[in-house]
């Protein structure tokens, strides 16, 4: 076991890692592991992978049926919103008008 304190140098970079680790033709290192293994772990990746993908796809379901809703009620609070204005309004006119009419009576009278 190498001391905790000594800092690693390249040549024992070397001598620890390089030995496990072989060149493939693309460039790029890999572990040496026997072909059962290597099935092994891709066949774990794409079952990982698929359950990610099966989770981004509840996911967006979920979020594609939260936005409809959200956007329903959106459509109805707006509508809501419009008719209160509405309403509004028409107490709005009916107040100004009976002001009108109480003046009109307290100059006429």
């Amino acid at each position: 076991m190498r001391d905790a304190g000594r800092r690693l140098g390249q040549n024992d970079f070397h001598s620890i890692i390089a030995p496990t680790l072989t060149h493939s033709e693309s460039g790029f290192y890999s572990h040496a592991m026997p072909r059962d293994d290597l099935l092994a772990a891709s066949d774990l990746d794409l079952r990982s992978l698929e359950a990610r993908v099966n989770e981004l796809i509840r996911t967006c379901q979920t979020l594609k049926s939260e936005n409809s809703s959200l956007r329903s009620r959106q459509d109805q609070l707006v509508a809501e919103r419009a008719a209160l204005i509405e309403k509004t309004e028409l107490a709005r006119n009916r107040v100004e008008a009976m002001i009108q009419r109480l003046k009109s009576l307290e100059t006429g009278a």
